[in-house]
C-alpha cells in the first residue's frame, strides 16, 4: 500500500506512535509518506520506503497567524495526487482530521476519492475537543471520516460520551518496539547517576499542567527521606519552570536532575527503579509502556486508559489522582522489598509484551484493507 500519515512531529505520544507506525508499516513493504511541517523526532534514519513531506507556509504580513491548515490541506492533495497514495491515515483530530476532510473534497472535484483514517490520541478529545472553539469541527471531522480509531478502551468510550459520533470507533492500542526498548546494561550510567547505590526513579513528560509533575516531586519528597534516592525528570515544557522552583523550595536540587528533551529515553530507563505517572488524564500512557518494557515497574494514577496498562498489584501500583502520600507509600514499599521489586520487574515485561508492535501492527493493516474494501 502507498499511505500518507499526517501527524505531530514532536515528542508527544501520537507523533510517536504515529512514526513508529509508519516505520514499522515501511519494514513490512508498505510505502509510507509522512507530512507534517517538519521531520518527525523518531524519523532519524533512511528507510527506502520512507518519504517526507515538509508543509511550508507563507510568511505574509496580512496574516496575524499562519494559516498552516491551509498548506497542510495543499501538501495532502498535492502529495496524494502525485505520489497516488491509496489511503490517509491522520492522527490527532485538531487539525488533522479537519484538513483531511477539506484536502479529500479537493480530491474529490478532481476526481481522486481517498480514505482518511483518523486516530483519536487523547487530549484531542478530552482537552482541546472539548472546548466549544473546537468541538463542532471535531465532532463533524471525526463523522466525516471513513475510520475512526482509538488507543484505549477509555478513549473511545470518553469520545462517545463527549460527543455524537455516528461512526464506529475500533480500538488498536499503542505499541512497544523491543528492538529499541528493552533492559540492557547500563551499570557504568547508573553509576554515575547514584555513586552511592541510591535507588532511581524517572519521569517523562511534555511537562503540561495535566502530567502533575509536581506531583512527582512531592512523591519523590517524601520517599527520599526513607529510601536514599534520586529522581530524574526528562522532557520540557511550560511547568519546567516551576518545578525546578518547587525543587529549590523544598531543597531537593541535589537529588533531583532535570534532563530535558532526551533523543534515547530506553537508555535512562535502563537504569530506573520505578517509572512515576500521576497524571490528571493519559489516554493510554506510552511513556509507562515503554518503561515496562525495560522492566520498570510503573506508580500512576488511575486516569483514563492507565489502568489499560499498568496492572495494579502486579506490574506497579494505581492510586487516585492527587493521592500525593498513597503513591509514595506504594513506592517506598518497592524499594524496600527487593524481591517484591524484581517481581515486579518482570511481570512489567511481560504485560509490556502484549503491546508489542508485531501484535499491533496486523491490527492497523487489517483495518487499512477494510476501510479500502468498502471504497470498492
Amino acid at each position: 500500500m502507498k499511505i500518507g500519515i499526517v501527524c505531530y512531529p514532536t515528542f508527544g505520544g501520537s507523533g510517536v506512535v504515529a512514526t513508529e507506525l509508519g516505520l514499522g508499516l515501511a519494514d513490512k513493504g508498505h510505502d509510507v509518506h509522512f507530512i507534517t511541517y517538519k521531520r518527525p523526532v523518531r524519523l532519524t534514519a533512511f528507510h527506502p520506503n520512507v518519504y517526507f513531506h515538509e508543509v511550508t507556509s507563507l510568511d505574509y504580513p496580512l496574516f496575524e497567524y499562519t494559516p498552516y491548515e491551509t498548506s497542510l490541506a495543499s501538501k495532502m492533495v498535492d502529495v496524494v495526487r502525485f505520489e497516488k497514495l491509496e489511503l490517509l491515515h491522520v492522527h490527532y483530530a485538531i487539525p488533522h482530521a479537519a484538513v483531511a476532510y477539506m484536502a479529500r473534497q479537493i480530491l474529490h472535484s478532481q476526481g481522486i476519492d481517498i480514505p482518511i483514517i483518523t486516530t483519536l490520541h487523547g487530549t484531542d478529545i478530552t482537552l482541546v475537543g472539548l472546548d466549544q472553539s473546537y468541538a463542532p469541527v471535531v465532532e463533524f471531522s471525526i463523522n466525516q471520516s471513513d475510520g475512526v480509531t482509538a488507543v484505549s478502551e477509555s478513549l473511545r468510550e470518553e469520545t462517545l460520551r463527549s460527543f455524537h459520533i455516528s461512526r464506529h470507533i475500533r480500538v488498536i492500542p499503542n505499541f512497544i518496539d523491543f528492538s529499541r526498548f528493552r533492559k540492557i546494561n547500563k551499570d557504568h550510567f547508573k553509576r554515575a547517576i547514584a555513586p552511592d547505590g541510591e535507588k532511581i526513579l524517572v519521569h517523562i513528560s511534555n511537562f503540561r499542567k495535566v502530567k502533575k509533575v509536581d506531583d512527582v516531586i512531592r512523591i519523590f519528597e517524601i520517599v527520599s527521606k526513607k529510601v536514599k534516592s534520586k529522581l530524574l525528570l526528562v522532557g520540557d515544557g511550560p511547568e519546567r519552570k516551576y518545578m525546578e522552583e518547587l525543587c529549590r523550595s523544598l531543597h531537593l536540587c541535589d537529588e533531583v536532575r532535570f534532563l530535558g528533551k532526551q533523543e534515547a529515553v530506553e537508555e535512562l530507563l535502563a537504569v530506573s527503579d520505578l517509572f512515576l505517572l500521576p497524571s490528571e488524564s493519559e489516554s493510554f500512557g506510552l511513556a509507562a509502556l515503554e518503561a515496562m518494557a525495560c522492566e520498570v515497574p510503573v506508580i500512576s494514577s488511575n486516569a483514563g486508559g492507565l489502568p489499560e496498562v499498568n496492572i495494579d498489584g502486579v506490574t506497579g501500583y494505581i492510586c487516585e489522582t492527587g493521592d500525593v502520600q498513597g503513591m509514595a507509600q506504594r513506592c517506598i514499599e518497592l524499594l524496600e522489598d527487593e524481591s517484591s521489586l524484581a517481581t515486579f520487574r518482570k511481570n512489567a515485561f511481560l504485560q509490556a509484551n502484549k503491546f508489542d508492535i508485531r501484535e499491533i501492527l496486523p491490527m492497523y493493516e487489517n483495518y487499512y484493507h477494510e476501510i479500502l474494501a468498502q471504497k470498492v
